[in-house]
């Protein structure tokens, strides 16, 4: 773990010396290895909806269904690919009341972007640096409807996903799926 720590150190070292060339977190990779890890754990995992504010369904799911469940996770864009690295720039600063370093990529242009705002929020410390959390801002466009999607992945223990359609003509619906596995019960 402390090869990782001191590795996630010399990324965030180096991409900061870079002037011009970005360097974004790789959050799609990390979430990818969170995925093959709760493959191989023994979590039970729980799955939670609501559709408008009201719970519909809680259920424990079958492991096998994890990865089709984090779906929206694993198809984001890979913002570490080169194609992206003029689209998008990244802020990083520390955020003193969260005791976080805060890695913020936006696009230059939101008309065109999938990614409307991806965040990576990481605790920093001697003994390794551990990364908390992921919070993705999608928009997506179909031929009827505009979807947004707001997506948090906390490292560990759970991720949601807030769906929010709006057709012509109708009200916003919203779809909250929560899926935990390993979630701290006392935050």
């Amino acid at each position: 773990m402390k090869k990782y720590s001191v590795g996630l150190f010399l990324l965030v070292l180096l991409a900061c010396r870079r002037e011009k060339k970005e360097n974004f977190f790789p959050v799609l990779s990390y979430i990818k290895s969170q995925v093959a890890q709760v493959d191989t754990s023994l979590y039970p995992i729980i799955k939670i909806t609501w559709i408008d504010s009201a719970r519909t369904d809680t259920q424990y799911i079958k492991r096998e269904e994890f990865a089709g469940l984090a779906k929206d996770f694993l198809e984001i864009p890979d913002l570490t690919e080169k194609k992206y690295q003029s689209l998008y720039s990244e802020d990083r600063f520390f955020d003193q009341g969260l005791n976080r370093v805060v890695f913020t990529c936006k696009p230059h242009k939101t008309d065109t972007a999938t990614i409307l705002q991806q965040e990576t929020q990481i605790v920093p410390d001697p003994s390794g640096d551990k990364v908390k959390s992921f919070f993705i801002d999608l928009m997506l466009s179909n031929k009827d409807s505009i979807v947004e999607k707001k997506m948090l992945w906390k490292v560990d223990e759970s991720f949601q996903v807030a769906t929010l359609t709006q057709k012509p003509g109708q009200s916003q619906t919203t779809h909250i799926m929560k899926v935990a596995w390993n979630e701290n019960r006392s935050e």
